[in-house]
């Protein structure tokens, strides 16, 4: 075993702490990373809180992690000592379900094994996330990063942010001719108004805030709604052919579906702690518009993300913090304080306390 150096919660209701704790040996197949930075997504605040009521504690965070490859097991292959290396929100799957056989490890019918809070294949106990020193993976889920190293530290939300706007906006064949809708601009938004953008649609976001106006089209966005306003709403009427929502907050999903025209689809890839309204049926009878769900994405889908997105020149707008600034990091996200997504720096956690 290996001695690691991390922040943990330890309880919902205490900050986040100094934590020792053991990470295995690489076996023949694992890959071990010493981390550089990692993303703080919404998630890790949910889990650090229990409020989605399934968190193991100890609880260490974070699941976009970008760091060099510090070890390798005898049969690993594509990776070799001094990579630079990613890993997101998978460390393991049943491998044989058929979503796992189709690269679809996150639907796994047995449950995905988390990079964090996670309950290990054949043994229990917890996995433990980014928010450390190093990590050690299974060469399956360890993710080739392309892009350059100055811009390493905001490739890291791309782990998550960047794989749970692109898969959807992939399956649902999002192109050159199509025209899509975001709601929200935040962490998951800002990175589905640059992957859109990228894949060449046509994109207009919706927001509660006129001040966001301009970010947004700096961003990529073609057209802004203030959706707070009953007139901005009704000129998107019938307009578009796909929406990512990304709100992570309960609110009314209907004047949304009205912008869908005849057979579009809003993917919901914010993840509430309360059910969002129930919409009225006949905004989805009348013009057989759909609402449906998406989940981060497969590992192949996540590396041809970071391929694209490399090809592309999109990184995530980001704001560095020290490893101890975490928990007012956590304040100002719950206020919607942060352009438009906190990466640690992992030089800064003390390995002394």
């Amino acid at each position: 075993m290996s001695h690691a150096h991390g922040y943990a919660a330890l309880s919902s209701d205490q900050p986040l702490q100094a934590f020792a704790f053991e990470r295995r040996e690489p076996g023949p197949h694992d890959v071990r990373i010493d981390i550089l930075y990692c993303g703080v997504c919404h998630s890790d605040l949910h889990t650090a809180r229990d409020e989605w009521h399934n968190t193991h504690y100890p609880s260490v965070p974070g699941h976009e992690i970008v760091g060099r490859v510090a070890a390798v097991g005898a049969s690993v292959e594509g990776f070799e000592v001094g990579d630079i290396a990613g890993v997101g929100c998978i460390v393991d799957s049943c491998r044989r379900c058929g979503s796992c056989a189709e690269g679809e490890e996150q639907y796994c019918e047995q449950g995905f094994i988390g990079t964090y809070n996670g309950s290990i294949f054949g043994i229990g106990g917890n996995t433990y996330g980014g928010y450390s020193d190093h990590i050690v993976v299974d060469q399956k889920y360890v993710l080739r990063i392309g892009h350059a190293a100055d811009q390493l530290a905001a490739v890291a939300p791309l782990l998550c942010a960047g794989i749970t706007t692109y898969s959807p906006l992939k399956h649902w064949r999002v192109g050159p001719d199509s025209k899509v809708g975001v709601v929200g601009l935040g962490g998951l938004g800002h990175m589905a108004v640059k992957i859109a953008k990228a894949m060449g649609a046509h994109v207009t976001l919706f927001t509660t805030s006129e001040g966001k106006r301009a970010d947004a089209l700096r961003l990529g966005a073609d057209a802004v709604a203030i959706s707070r306003d009953p007139a901005q709403m009704a000129a998107q009427a019938n307009t578009l052919d796909f929406i990512v929502n990304t709100v992570a907050a309960p609110h009314d999903l209907d004047p949304f579906l009205n912008a869908l025209r005849r057979d579009g689809t809003m993917a919901l890839v914010g993840a509430p702690d309360s059910p969002h309204p129930s919409p009225g049926i006949f905004n989805l009878i009348l013009k057989r518009r759909a609402i449906a769900g998406s989940l981060i994405g497969g590992i192949a889908e996540t590396q041809e993300m970071l391929d694209f997105c490399a090809r592309q020149g999109i990184v995530a707008d980001i704001e560095m913090i020290r490893m101890d600034q975490i928990e007012t990091a956590y304040a100002r996200m719950l206020k919607g304080d942060v352009k438009y997504r906190f990466v640690i720096d992992l030089a800064t956690l003390d390995s002394k306390a």
